[in-house]
């Protein structure tokens, strides 16, 4: 049996279509072995999204070489669409495949074998206006499911190379994702996520039919607990979009929303689409119809011509809105985007200062949102053994609020939806009870969590 390994950098969605990649592989015969071994075939899906991703990747295409010189070394994602030439120079490279045509790689890796003469394959993605069609049936060790839904972006932000390694924005036909949807249903999901590049932009190039159509129509979808958004933009978000998330129970009380900066100047040098002021707006009115929403966002420190000040005021604003949790990360020079080249860039010690701030105020909202929790009652799909005490009798796993919970329990539990009572609150993780765990028909007979949890009743008689 002829085998594969896997290296994938880089963010979700790059863990996706390397799954879907393996399928390609798998259906063809393969045997996927760890990436430290001795395999017929390397695949790295590379990441470019800072020069680091770039340099990284590099280092792990020559570990592939290294490990098996007579092998085929393939490699796709994002580096390898926006500098396939770069990577066609490291000896050893058989094949350079980008963001698109990778339904088509079992035939060059067929066409390499015969002849191993070097493909590079990689074109144009700016003139690409379809989504590639990759499905995944299933997730190796995982008890959610991701769904693609959406590729590219249009936004062009002055930090962002994405748009030229992903191209435009492009959705996934709504047919196709609800097929997907109740394949990983009838597979034993219970929670899916709905991911892509510019999630929030789905449907942009549809007509009359959007993200919000989208959740409508996955609320239906029988057997599905719970839907999950990988992350919106606050723009994105109207009063149609607010209003499933209110009304539909499947939807989970948690959204990952970027602010990237505090302060309205940064805000549009960075060529966000909306003042801080908007923002603000758009998190009330989140939070006044869904009670207990856990917004969760991402923060780029140190952008060019960030003052002392300009930071201070970003500060006292993430304050006031509460996050449940900040991803904070300092700016980073990517070569061929315009804040690269934009004058005041930051020094590496002021903006590593700033980091450890705004970790600081993370923790201590993470926590605080934690806390009003304790001694209620959540569901909880319990992921993994807890990989802090393995083998003792203990699993972890989230809520739909997305706090992570650990409690008593064996294995068996994995996968299931469980009635967990938050036992004690930590800005990592909480510690709970299990009262009971729940199958479909004690769903359909018990009130919801979400009357007890969100005092929202209305959600469930809709």
């Amino acid at each position: 049996m002829p085998t594969v390994a896997f290296y994938t950098l880089g963010c979700k969605v790059n863990f996706y279509d390397t799954e879907a990649i393996w399928q390609l592989f798998k259906n063809e015969g393969y045997e996927q072995v760890d990436f430290e071994s001795t395999a017929d075939v390397y695949l790295v899906n590379t990441c470019t999204v800072t020069n680091t991703g770039d340099k990284k990747s590099r280092q792990i295409i020559r570990r592939a070489v290294r490990r098996n010189p007579d092998a085929i070394i393939a490699v796709t994602g994002c580096y390898a669409q926006t500098s396939p030439a770069e990577i066609m120079a490291i000896e050893g490279v058989d094949l350079v495949i980008g963001t698109q045509d990778r339904e088509k790689i079992m035939s060059f890796v067929g066409q390499i074998q015969d002849d191993r003469t070097p493909v590079n394959a990689v074109r144009n993605i700016m003139k690409t206006r379809t989504f590639e069609e990759l499905d995944v049936p299933d997730f190796a060790e995982r008890t959610r499911a991701f769904l693609k839904i959406q590729e590219g972006c249009n936004n062009f932000c002055t930090f962002c190379i994405i748009p030229w390694s992903r191209g435009l924005s492009r959705s996934r036909e709504p047919q196709s994702v609800l097929e997907q949807a109740r394949a990983l249903v009838a597979a034993g999901y219970k929670e899916i996520v709905l991911t892509g590049i510019h999630t929030g932009g789905y449907g942009d190039d549809m007509e009359n039919y959007n993200l919000t159509s989208l959740l409508w129509d996955l609320d239906k979808v029988e057997g599905l607990e719970r839907i999950r958004i990988s992350s919106i933009e606050a723009s994105q978000i109207d009063d149609a979009m607010i209003d499933v998330l209110n009304r539909s129970s499947k939807m989970c009380r948690h959204l990952h929303i970027p602010l990237q900066a505090g302060e309205n100047s940064v805000l549009k040098r960075m060529r966000r689409k909306y003042t801080t002021e908007e923002f603000a707006a758009k998190i009330k009115r989140l939070h006044e119809a869904m009670p207990g929403v856990a917004i969760t966002t991402d923060v780029i420190v140190g952008f060019p011509g960030e003052t002392e000040e300009m930071f201070e005021s970003g500060f006292r604003f993430m304050e006031e809105l509460r996050f449940a949790e900040m991803h904070v990360f300092p700016y980073s020079k990517r070569t061929g985007t315009p804040a690269a080249r934009m004058d005041e860039q930051v020094d590496d010690e002021i903006k590593n200062e700033r980091v450890h701030k705004l970790i600081d105020l993370s923790e201590k909202m993470q926590l605080q949102y934690a806390e009003q929790y304790v001694g209620k009652v959540l569901d909880v799909i319990p992921e993994r053994d807890y990989k802090g005490a393995p083998g003792q009798g203990l699993v972890m796993g989230y809520t739909d609020n997305y706090i992570q919970v650990v409690f008593d329990g064996t294995v068996d539990l994995i996968g299931q939806l469980c009635r967990v009572k938050i036992t004690e609150a930590g800005v990592n993780e909480c510690r709970g009870q299990l009262l009971r765990v729940l199958d479909a028909d004690m769903r359909s007979e018990e009130t919801d969590i979400h009357s007890f949890v969100y005092e929202r009743p209305e959600a469930i008689q809709a």
